[in-house]
């Protein structure tokens, strides 16, 4: 048994001895310092390219957004009094948020995401639609435009920072990431997302956009190329446990820190399964993980890895703020997968994508969500509603083998099932 959260609420769930294989956990360990600790350790690995700063010099740190926590009120200040031991002014140093596609950042968004710097130091939300504040760099290979964020790409020394985790199409989030899509104009974002579709008409994604992979990822790659057009002097990327506290961190050359970071992340939150269930019990770990669809939709992603095709799902997902954005639930007019994926090429959107990407789990699998949202709206997604996780599973069992088999998995948007 597992308690599973839905919104504030925990319901104890229960799946008999014979039918659970396992409670799906991220087999995390303990952090080897404190967070403050484990920051100045990897500042300290940072001393060479930290002894090329020079008084006078533009220093902008990239940080991300209050949708992604990073223990950025940790290693920022950390960070700020480095640069200042190694003769930066104080009034040269500026952060700027890597919104992405983002709405802007309010005041006390700001306070929380700098910690005890804020109003010291310079602190700027990158602006995606404002084309005075954008610098064209180029195309990538497979011609992706390039516009990035001009306070980034003018500094003199440019620093990014962020978390690791895992993303549901660029393999990582971290790194590269910071630059595209964090400060890239909305025609990059939007060019950068549309790749990992397959170029045919009707092929859907490609196969190795996935969460866990990098190796030959076409988002991943673009997204590098894009960060080799402005490459930062150093990184520094933190990994969060479930407490959402520094677990490690991971500081250097912006390439292979990044690399390492994911190394450590996939060993640290994936969960080793033998064979796939009939049956996924998912909670996104309650409120705010599941305060809308489209931040629940990466639990829904992930725990798919778990289940048989055709394997029922039972989605814990409160979505007390709806849909996440106002054109998402649009893209259900499409009655398949198909007809959706063939609007999106011709009319690209970020939301769209997400919208593709959970119908075409609701067609392969059949999918029973617990929400508030209407129960009229969840079918039209190709969703089954269900009032309590009770009732939920008690409609799932009727759907499944006597012999059915299952998983419980209590945070899924920590975890990726992967088959060992």
């Amino acid at each position: 048994m597992a308690d599973l959260k839905c919104g504030d609420i925990s319901y104890p769930e229960a799946i008999p001895d014979q039918h659970l294989r396992a409670v799906v956990r991220p087999p995390v360990a303990a952090a080897a310092g404190t967070p403050e600790e484990l920051v100045l350790q990897a500042l300290e690995g940072c001393a060479e390219q930290l002894a090329r700063f020079r008084p006078g010099e533009k220093v902008v740190i990239v940080t991300s957004d209050i949708t992604r926590p990073t223990g950025s009120e940790v290693y920022l200040p950390i960070m700020v009094k480095r640069l200042m031991e190694s003769g930066v002014r104080e009034h040269d140093i500026e952060i700027v948020i890597a919104l992405g596609i983002h709405r802007k950042q309010t005041e006390a968004e700001h306070r929380k995401i700098v910690g005890e710097i804020y109003g010291r130091i310079k602190v700027s939300d990158h602006e995606c639609d404002a084309p005075g504040s954008l610098v064209y760099l180029g195309e990538t290979s497979r011609g992706i435009p390039v516009e990035i964020n001009r306070t980034v790409a003018e500094a003199d020394r440019l620093i990014l920072t962020g978390a690791v985790t895992f993303h549901y199409f660029a393999g990582f989030g971290g790194g590269r990431k910071s630059v595209l899509p964090g400060v890239s104009s909305r025609k990059s974002c939007m060019a950068s997302h549309f790749a990992l579709l397959n170029p045919e008409e009707g092929s859907g994604r490609d196969p190795k956009a996935v969460a866990g992979n990098l190796e030959g990822n076409p988002v991943h790659e673009a997204m590098l190329e894009a960060c080799g057009m402005r490459p930062p002097e150093f990184i520094l990327n933190t990994v969060l446990g479930p407490d959402k506290k520094i677990l490690a961190t991971f500081a250097g050359d912006w390439r292979e820190a990044h690399l390492e970071g994911c190394r450590f992340y996939a060993r640290s939150f994936s969960y080793p399964i033998a064979e796939r269930a009939d049956l996924v019990v998912v909670s996104c770990g309650g409120y705010p993980k599941d305060i809308n669809l489209i931040q629940s939709h990466k639990s829904m992603e992930y725990a798919s890895r778990a289940l048989k095709p055709g394997g029922v799902m039972v989605l814990l997902a409160e979505c007390r703020d709806g849909y996440g954005n106002a054109t998402f639930f649009d893209w259900f007019r499409y009655a398949s997968c198909a007809e959706l994926e063939s609007a999106l090429r011709k009319h690209y959107e970020i939301n769209g994508q997400t919208a593709w990407s959970l119908k075409e789990k609701a067609e392969r699998f059949r999918v029973i969500l617990v929400s508030q949202l209407p129960d009229e709206e969840v079918r039209t997604m190709g969703m089954i509603p269900a009032p309590t996780p009770q009732e939920a599973l008690a409609m799932a069992v009727g759907m499944l083998p006597e012999d059915y088999t299952a998983y419980l998995i209590p945070e899924g948007g920590v975890v990726l099932p992967v088959m060992s």
